[in-house]
């Protein structure tokens, strides 16, 4: 996750500087603020379809060896 806010922070930087160069009504200026929507809407996809840990299973990464979280192979 890490890896695509790098991005996403690097193309800020690139939409501003294309903005500062181009001014702020060229096509260029627009397409790199599209590229930033593109990357945050992604980072938002990605946020979302990671599944929340409830509190057991967050016991059990810990606690692997409880009683409570043994697996049985049938």
């Amino acid at each position: 996750m890490s890896d695509i806010k790098e991005k996403i922070e690097d193309e800020l930087q690139q939409a501003r500087a294309a903005c500062d160069i181009n001014g702020s009504t060229s096509p260029e200026c627009a397409a790199a603020w599209d590229a930033v929507e593109e990357l945050q809407a992604e980072a938002a996809h990605q946020r979302e379809t990671k599944p929340k840990k409830n509190s057991l299973e967050i016991y059990c990464d810990d606690n692997p060896e409880a009683a409570e979280c043994r697996i049985y192979d049938d």
